[in-house]
């Protein structure tokens, strides 16, 4: 469950980049980099 959890939000974190990449604006990217951290803290908590 958890390692679904961390490939959906790193994926999605990727597509909110991309679109901020795309559309030149920067909230979808701040966005984006949330979800890797948060998915980064929930991995470490998995170890």
């Amino acid at each position: 469950m958890k390692n679904s959890l961390l490939i959906g939000l790193i994926i999605i974190a990727f597509v909110m980049i991309a679109i901020s990449i795309s559309a030149k604006i920067l909230p979808p990217a701040l966005t984006g980099v949330g979800f890797i951290i948060i998915a980064s803290l929930l991995y470490k908590k998995k170890e």
